[in-house]
């Protein structure tokens, strides 16, 4: 049975890919916008339920896979931190996550074709970041690698540094939570051929 990771994410499909699953990529886009009144839990699964189902429902009839859609965010004070789209934001979400803990939710949803037999659910991790310096932080910032990610930061890059803790599954701040990720495929039937 195939794997389809319906991600755009490169670093969930090296996560999938280091784990030696094999899987294939497809993509879709969705409106990504949070609901009034939706919790960040909600938002999450609803948002990996729905890249799943879009990309399982282009699929041909006669194709048997599992298609897998997640996605992420970064909750500080009730609020979810996106992607920052320029450094000026980037470094205001910086700045709130500077010296405290804050939540990264990935909500995940697998799908199985045929048949429509759904798995979802998500995954919390606490994570904290080091009281960096404005310096440390402008530096940070002048990398780029806060631009594409939620949170403004990569546990797995440069930010690393300055994590000094997590509580909970550190590929899910990553991206995609493995461990609980592989019990929701075999529990859909999913085998490694």
């Amino acid at each position: 049975m195939r794997l389809i990771l319906a991600s755009a994410s490169p670093r969930r499909a090296e996560i999938l890919a280091a784990a030696g699953i094999p899987f294939e990529t497809r993509t879709t886009n969705i409106d990504e916008e949070r609901r009034p009144g939706e919790s960040p839990e909600i938002m999450a699964e609803r948002l990996a339920g729905a890249k799943a189902e879009a990309v399982a429902l282009k699929l041909d009839v006669s194709e048997t896979a599992i298609v897998l859609g997640a996605d992420t965010v970064v909750v500080a004070d009730a609020q979810v931190l996106g992607k920052p789209l320029s450094k000026a934001v980037a470094r205001e979400m910086l700045l709130r996550l500077r010296g405290r803990e804050h939540q990264v939710i990935t909500g995940f949803a697998a799908v199985r074709v045929p048949g429509g037999a759904l798995k979802k659910g998500h995954e919390v991790t606490r994570v904290w970041i080091a009281p960096m310096t404005d310096a440390e932080m402008d530096a940070y910032v002048q990398t780029g690698e806060p631009l594409d990610k939620a949170g403004a930061y990569a546990i797995q890059g440069i930010a690393g540094r300055y994590i000094p803790r997590i509580d909970g599954c550190y590929f899910n701040v990553v991206g995609l939570p493995l461990a609980r990720i592989w019990q929701e495929l075999t529990s859909l039937g999913w085998r490694q051929s």
